[in-house]
């Protein structure tokens, strides 16, 4: 429940800063608002290559559904 209303907080949030834009404002902390992850909506901890969160990105690859990602050890 609560992922599901950070989307619905990120959407709308993001809906209000186009509007805003359009209207000739730019908006503060733009870049929280654009740069934010595709499955969660989480602004921090973002990967820009994957377009999400490190959090989502360690779950996906830890589960192999990343191509090409490997997890590493030395």
């Amino acid at each position: 429940m609560a992922r599901t209303a950070l989307i619905v907080k990120t959407a709308r949030r993001q809906r209000k800063m186009k509007n805003s834009l359009a209207n000739g404002k730019k908006p503060a902390k733009w870049v929280r608002t654009y740069n934010r992850c595709k499955l969660c909506g989480r602004s921090r901890g973002y990967i820009r290559y994957f377009e999400i969160c490190r959090i989502c990105f360690r779950e996906l690859a830890s589960k192999g559904e990343i191509m090409g990602i490997k997890k590493s050890s030395w």
